[in-house]
């Protein structure tokens, strides 16, 4: 497994290349600059501001200064946009509102998710499956921004339970986080129904029953196992879905996570911000894609570390 582990980090290393120097390329060709919206200055002051940033220098070296702080020193540099401030901190200082948000909204995926998709399957064919597989379609067919306004107008604003926007007390974790979890809970579901189905046909299943063992006894004990393989090789892109979804999510909420820095930089012309947020998201995207590799292979004897 540790032979496995490593092999899928050196490869990690050239992925991680690729995307930093497509996304450097790509935002230094987009018109405009992190200093073109600001008031109007005179071409001694932009002069200046451009050499503070070496920005004054040819494209190649800016690209070779920019690998060597972030390999050498794992510096992403200064924002253009926050005086005074660096990528650094500011994703130290938003990165846990956007992973709190995560992890919430993949407990709310996961627990309806798993819920529907088991009674969908110990039920099939009843009212249950037809409900249960209902509710996922219409998950599935409505994103998020859409969802979230609904949602915001059944229950902050018709309703007055919640609050419409912010992150200050745990019921304004409410409404974002069921808005960003009730999509791939819909996927979940589907996904768990299909593997409980076919988990509960298989002749191991058919001796359990045999010898009498009770009924949620072989759900959760023998079925649940097989059943939630399929889930489980979801969680990669789902997870990725849920990091790049929150972009939406804080935007739409007003959440003061890093997801809606990232849409911030992008318009600002942030580029430091913008690689920073980039990098980090790539990086977390890869390492749960490996960690999703590893459970799969411990809850699936068959399958080898390769």
């Amino acid at each position: 497994m540790l032979r496995f582990i490593a092999r899928r980090l050196l490869q990690t290393i050239p992925v991680l290349f690729i995307i930093v120097t497509a996304t450097f390329f790509m935002i230094r060709f987009v018109p405009g600059g992190p200093f073109t919206a600001e008031k109007a200055v005179t071409p001694e002051v932009m002069r200046n501001l451009e050499r503070a940033y070496d920005l004054d220098k040819p494209l190649w070296q800016q690209y070779v200064r920019y690998l060597r702080s972030v390999v050498l020193h794992g510096d992403l540099g200064p924002s253009f946009k926050y005086p005074n401030r660096t990528v650094n901190e500011i994703i130290a200082d938003k990165l846990p509102v956007s992973l709190e948000l995560g992890l919430l909204s993949l407990v709310v995926a996961l627990v309806f998710g798993l819920t529907l998709g088991i009674l969908a399957a110990t039920r099939r064919n009843t009212w249950i499956d037809y409900l249960c597989s209902s509710v996922a379609m219409v998950g599935i067919c409505l994103p998020t921004f859409v969802l979230g306004p609904l949602l915001v107008l059944f229950f902050a604003i018709h309703l007055g339970w919640l609050n419409a926007s912010g992150w200050y007390g745990p019921l304004d974790r409410v409404l974002p986080c069921l808005t960003l979890g009730c999509v791939y809970a819909a996927y979940i579901a589907r996904l768990t129904r299909g593997g409980m189905l076919e988990t509960l046909s298989q002749d191991y299943i058919r001796t359990a029953r045999a010898k009498g063992a009770g009924e949620l006894r072989i759900v959760f004990r023998h079925a649940l196992r097989g059943g939630v393989l399929p889930v489980v090789s979801f969680l990669g892109p789902a997870i990725a879905g849920i990091l790049t979804g929150s972009f939406v999510i804080e935007t739409i909420f007003q959440i003061p996570g890093l997801g809606r820095e990232f849409v911030n930089s992008a318009f600002n012309r942030d580029y430091t911000l913008v690689l920073g947020t980039v990098l980090l998201y790539a990086g977390l995207i890869v390492g749960m894609n490996l960690v999703v590799d590893v459970v799969q292979v411990w809850l699936n004897p068959k399958l080898k570390f390769e």
